[in-house]
């Protein structure tokens, strides 16, 4: 018997199945290189210029921040003396805040950052580049201004503009952190500066937009007729469109945006000397500031409440009576 031959073999180790076996083994490392080979459609997109635009990218540090700080480079430059202001700080025990925020910002306050954002622009611009639509040399928003009398606009001039509009219009203070945000778009889409004779009609535009967007009463374009008496509907229409058109339609701001360009605004107060109005912290503020937070932690405890939670199947509390095999 041991002298026998047998042509038995384990099962299960076919020449045929470990060559199929084989086979498949390569298939799939090949598979494996030629997915890990293939890029992502993000990555196949060539880079694109909104990227780099403040506006609609959370990342990218907004315009008015950089036409600052060149401002202070050049200044510097020219060795411009009590430039650095001291700053006072207290050493006492009182606490001093503001009452402006995120979703409440002060009124006063936002249109002076907004106006100082918009001085920034002019005074740091990098090119004269000019669109007829908005020269006011072709189309005046006030008769009596002299077309050869055209100079940078002081800061004063620029607050008292918007003051004026949002004003009489009964604009919010949201409004004019959303005015910033197209008119930044604006500039970067048309690949412009605020000039000495644009900027009055492209911060019209951009408030005109803005209030059409944000607030829930828009402002008809015959209102500002009326704040602008040498203006007409069709010339606000028109420059509405326009505007539209620049844009590419793309009137979304996100919340990231909104919050971004509120943060600097405050920043460029605070390097500006524009402080928000302070008071001590009373005894009262305190305890609404207190029911305040609270509320919001009962909203946020609720909302992680009634998250639905999963399991894997493995971690599945369960008394297994038999495990099934298959082949």
């Amino acid at each position: 018997m041991g002298k026998k031959l047998s042509t038995c073999c384990k099962g299960g180790s076919s020449p045929y199945k470990q060559k199929e076996s084989q086979y498949n083994l390569t298939a799939a490392i090949q598979y494996d290189e030629t997915m890990s080979s293939l890029q992502h459609i993000s990555e196949r997109e060539p880079m694109d210029d909104a990227d780099y635009d403040p506006s609609t990218n959370p990342t990218a540090g907004p315009l008015f921040l950089e036409r600052f700080e060149n401002n202070v480079k050049n200044l510097n430059k020219n060795n411009v003396v009590g430039f650095y202001r001291l700053k006072r700080s207290s050493s006492c025990s009182t606490i001093f805040i503001d009452d402006c925020t995120v979703s409440h910002p002060d009124f006063k306050n936002m249109i002076k950052c907004v106006s100082m954002a918009v001085y920034y622009h002019i005074h740091s611009r990098r090119s004269d580049v000019v669109l007829d639509i908005f020269d006011e040399r072709t189309h005046p928003l006030d008769k009596n201004m002299s077309i050869t009398d055209v100079r940078d606009p002081d800061f004063r001039s620029i607050y008292r503009f918007m003051r004026t509009l949002f004003g009489a219009a009964q604009l919010s203070s949201e409004c004019a952190i959303i005015t910033l945000v197209y008119l930044e778009r604006l500039l970067t889409y048309a690949e412009i500066d605020i000039v000495p004779s644009t900027w009055r009609r492209i911060l019209l535009g951009s408030i005109l937009l803005a209030s059409k967007v944000w607030d829930d009463q828009a402002v008809w374009n015959v209102d500002y007729c009326q704040i602008l008496r040498d203006t007409t509907v069709d010339d606000m229409n028109e420059l509405e469109r326009r505007i539209l058109e620049l844009l590419q339609f793309n009137i979304n701001v996100p919340s990231s945006i909104y919050v971004k360009y509120y943060f600097e605004l405050r920043k460029l107060a605070d390097n500006n000397d524009l402080t928000f109005p302070a008071e001590p912290l009373t005894e009262s503020r305190a305890q609404k500031l207190e029911a305040t937070s609270r509320v919001c932690d009962k909203n946020f405890f609720n909302l992680r409440h009634n998250l639905k939670r999963s399991s894997s199947h493995d971690s599945i509390p369960f008394q297994r009576k038999s495990l099934a095999i298959i082949s």
